[in-house]
């Protein structure tokens, strides 16, 4: 197997498995997220699905989605 990298083209991941989990009215512009074998979560952009992947791990997404349910993120979309 390819070793698995932050910044690594999202292709070289596959096309099949992908998930838009943050979906809406935004003209299509979603993250995408891909549950990696090794337990890690890919992210890309759906609007750049040949761009570089973000690679974070379990415990990291679990933050980000608690911190962001607890609204401290909301900075960014104020």
């Amino acid at each position: 197997m390819r070793r698995i990298y932050n910044g690594m083209p999202a292709a070289h991941l596959g096309r099949e498995g992908w998930h838009k989990p943050w979906s809406g009215g935004n003209g299509g512009s979603c993250v995408e997220v891909l549950p990696l074998a090794d337990g890690r979560v890919a992210v890309r952009q759906s609007t750049d699905p040949d761009g570089p992947a973000l690679i974070c791990s379990r415990a990291g997404i679990a933050l980000f989605v608690e911190a962001a349910k607890a609204g401290e993120a909301d900075f960014l979309v104020a």
